[in-house]
């Protein structure tokens, strides 16, 4: 749904549509998946209008920008594993919950006591200080205080995380040498030139720590919007683990009018029949409801 809402958006406002395959936790990936994925949403008329990226392929992209951090004093290295991690919240009296990140308590912040580094941190905590001078991007002028931050998000309206409390001092490099999912699509954002970012409601809290890592680095900040989720029996997002079905190729109009109305673009006419007649109603309904792309995007 959230690869029809992007789609949508990019035709709403004359750009180009841009797949990644985010592929850069190798372990987890399973053959053949992406090019599924890719075929799938062929089927339902979504084609990238350039060749997708990979991930895994580029490593070294990702390596410049950690090195730019280290040597602008924006990030550290950490000896601790999970299990430090864990042990020293719950030191201080910290309950972990059920599937919520564990945050970092700033261990090694200030050194790692002789121990070797296992992964590499940003500097949550210090960001105001080591902060470069502010660059003006295609987006928003996002205010902080320290490492609370302020944002609008096109859809949800005006957001705010305090990063230190909710996330602290976050991964960019794993203990197993992969690259962390913030640092890889900011800089991949920014070298595809990405200008609007539509993706599930899921990802919506990872936004500000990805605009910290923009600022850190002097990279412009594209428009974000989320899109609503479609959930399971659970309360979770619908995924494979918990019963959701994959979309049948062969008869794609059935999977577009479902991600339509969930998108809340209204009642779909029954005229339409076809694929290309669902999406060109779709842009339309779209353009409606979100055109305005280009308005204030600050919040104090």
């Amino acid at each position: 749904m959230a690869a029809l809402a992007s789609w949508l958006d990019a035709r709403a406002h004359g750009g180009r549509w841009l797949v990644r395959i985010e592929d850069v936790d190798t372990p987890r990936c399973i053959p053949g998946a992406a090019q599924t994925v890719l075929h799938q949403l062929a089927a339902c008329g979504l084609v990238p209008d350039e060749t997708p990226v990979g991930q895994s392929q580029r490593g070294q992209h990702y390596q410049a920008a950690l090195d730019h951090l280290i040597a602008t004093h924006q990030t550290y290295g950490c000896a601790c594993s999970r299990k430090d991690i864990a042990n020293a919240l719950a030191a201080q009296g910290i309950a972990h919950q059920r599937h919520a990140e564990l945050i970092y308590p700033g261990t090694c912040r200030h050194g790692l006591q002789g121990r070797p580094a296992r992964a590499w941190r940003f500097k949550v905590v210090n960001f105001e200080e080591n902060r470069p001078p502010v660059q003006s991007g295609c987006a928003l002028e996002a205010l902080e205080t320290v490492a609370i931050l302020h944002w609008h998000d096109r859809r949800l309206g005006p957001q705010s995380q305090d990063v230190a409390s909710d996330a602290g001092d976050f991964v960019l490099q794993r203990a197993d040498g992969l690259w962390a999912y913030q640092l890889a699509v900011v800089v991949d954002d920014a070298d595809q030139h990405i200008t609007h970012i539509v993706r599930g409601e899921d990802l919506a809290d990872n936004t500000a720590r990805q605009i910290l890592l923009q600022r850190a680095l002097g990279l412009p900040t594209p428009l974000y919007l989320h899109t609503p989720l479609v959930l399971g029996t659970n309360g979770e997002k619908l995924s494979k683990q918990n019963g959701a079905a994959a979309v049948e190729v062969h008869t794609p109009e059935r999977a577009l009018s479902a991600a339509l109305h969930t998108l809340g673009l209204g009642q779909e006419p029954e005229a339409n029949h076809t694929v290309s007649d669902q999406l060109a109603w779709g842009v339309a309904a779209w353009r409606e409801r979100y055109g305005d792309a280009h308005g204030s995007h600050t919040s104090p």
